[in-house]
């Protein structure tokens, strides 16, 4: 039976990678999980391993450049395969053969089912275990919350789909794709491990095993590790392998700094060459402790970090600004925010004003309410508004929809409900995509003024800042008045700059006059 090896998946932003070296030859014997290629990407160095025992046949070059999936090369499996599990007729029983009848001892004739990556979005193909909330070896009943599983949108969590004994298979922090194997739940009769007495398979012989497995690959660093190890002029024969087949890999290698005492350290450094000598660390400052720590990006930060670089190289964004005088709103709800919270339930805020005045001006400038499709311009005839909040896990932008027909109740009311589900990662995928516009307002946090990065497939977005009195001069007289300064960015690409002006001093009319809102005027 022929088994083609493909070039795996090795990174969000990589397609392609480039075969730099066969480690075993063509026609070759080769065991399962050995190493059998070294594959280069613009980042990395990987290692390609045998999914299966047998003789390779190579089909890509040393040199090719390989998109993710494509075949490198097949392994013809030997006529054994397979067969491990079931002893033939006439063998000995081996201590590989009593491993394998101590691990169906074990599963007690009950049933395992496998709790996979459920489909969570359309665009969704890959999520992160973000936390366990039950322990491995832990009893859950059907339905009850095992753990929580995040995406680049939001965070979902996990179900028990039977009641039983939980195996984790996936670690915190793994990136997994939809369908992949996160646990397991064994139903029936428990799993508990039987005493190490009853499991006729000694010390010795397991060792035994373990150590002819690791046969080929014991004290081998991968290229990763053998750079790290030449640079800090250790040899590989003093670090212990914890890879596959106790291969020596690039956390091994790392991870022999640390642990080295600090006398062998300095006697390292005492017989490199002078001209290869580190330069001393500068002494820490008496008194001070000088801690680092490091923290994964999780997959909603680094989907965050990738939009935002995108939209600074792929559009033309510029930002205009102006001012707008902050009295006749705070007036307004000096006035009538009791009775409107007493009527309504809900507090009257800015946001339902800005909102507000975005969704009339739009209706004059639509250019600035539209979007970029390919060699298209799409225009959209309502108004989906998208603010921006920042939640614990990062930015996310819930939208509004059809704020241009909503009144100022229902707006408060909407920007409410969204912001208490975006800080309890409650949100949707339909709630968080599709919007026209952006609002965002960094005056809660007391910026006084920014330019706001578009949030891509917009055109344009709207900042707000905090308010602040200043000297206005005001018929022909020096007053002070609450200002707030307000940006709009927008891709010069589809808006010009006089719509953009425009747009921006139209909002500051109908926010300077509140009547224009209820007039529409």
């Amino acid at each position: 039976m022929s088994l083609e090896i493909k070039v795996p998946p090795v990174g969000e932003s990589i397609s392609e990678v480039t075969l730099s070296k066969w480690t075993k030859k063509d026609g070759e014997h080769v065991e399962m999980d050995e190493v059998i290629a070294e594959l280069e990407s613009d980042k990395a160095t990987f290692e390609l391993t045998a999914e299966a025992a047998g003789t390779l046949k190579t089909i890509a070059s040393e040199g090719d450049t390989l998109e993710i999936g494509s075949v490198v090369c097949s392994i013809e499996q030997d006529d054994q395969a397979g067969t491990e599990t079931k002893p033939q007729e006439g063998v000995s029983e081996t201590p590989e053969n009593k491993i394998t009848d101590a691990a169906a001892v074990q599963s007690g004739g009950g049933k395992t089912l496998e709790i996979k990556v459920p489909a969570v979005g359309e665009s969704i193909t890959e999520v992160t275990l973000s936390r366990w909330l039950k322990k491995d070896g832990e009893q859950v009943e059907m339905d009850e919350q095992i753990a929580e599983l995040e995406s680049d949108k939001a965070t979902f969590e996990l179900t028990a789909e039977v009641a039983g004994t939980l195996k984790q298979i996936a670690k915190e922090g793994d990136t997994l794709e939809i369908g992949a194997v996160v646990c397991s739940v064994e139903t029936g009769v428990s799993s508990v491990a039987k005493p190490a007495a009853e499991i006729p398979v000694s010390a010795p012989a397991s060792r035994a095993v373990s150590d002819s497995a690791a046969s080929y690959a014991a004290g081998t660093p991968s290229p990763a590790a053998a750079k790290i190890l030449s640079e800090k002029g250790v040899t590989a024969n003093s670090v212990n392998g914890t890879g596959v087949g106790r291969r020596i890999t690039k956390e091994d290698a790392l991870k022999t700094e640390s642990e080295k005492p600090k006398g062998e350290s300095a006697g390292t450094a005492e017989t490199l060459k002078p001209e290869t000598k580190a330069p001393e660390p500068a002494a820490p400052v008496s008194g001070l402790q000088r801690k680092e720590r490091r923290e994964k990006m999780s997959s909603l930060r680094k989907t965050v970090a990738r939009r935002l670089v995108s939209v600074k190289n792929e559009t033309a964004m510029l930002t205009t600004f102006n001012e707008v005088d902050m009295k006749p709103i705070m007036d307004l709800r000096a006035k009538y925010k009791d009775k409107f919270k007493e009527k309504y339930g809900v507090g009257l805020g800015f946001m339902s004003f800005f909102t507000k005045a975005v969704s009339e001006a739009l209706k004059e400038f639509p250019a600035v309410n539209a979007r970029i499709d390919k060699e298209e311009i799409v225009y959209s005839d309502f108004a989906d508004i998208s603010i921006a909040v920042s939640a614990p896990k990062g930015l996310v932008v819930p939208v509004i929809r059809n704020a241009e027909s909503m009144s100022l109740a229902e707006i408060e009311k909407a920007v409410l409900s969204l912001a208490v589900k975006a800080r309890e990662s409650k949100l949707t995928l339909e709630e968080m995509t599709g919007g026209t516009f952006t609002i965002t307002n960094g005056g809660v946090f007391g910026s006084m003024m920014s330019t706001p990065i578009i949030n891509a497939p917009q055109s344009a977005i709207l900042g707000m800042h905090n308010i602040v009195e200043r000297p206005v001069a005001l018929n022909g007289e020096v007053v002070i008045r609450p200002i707030m300064y307000v940006a709009l960015s927008y891709d010069h690409r589809i808006i010009d700059g006089r719509e953009s002006v425009s747009f921006l001093v139209r909002v500051k009319q109908l926010l300077e006059d509140p009547a224009r809102l209820l007039l529409g005027v």
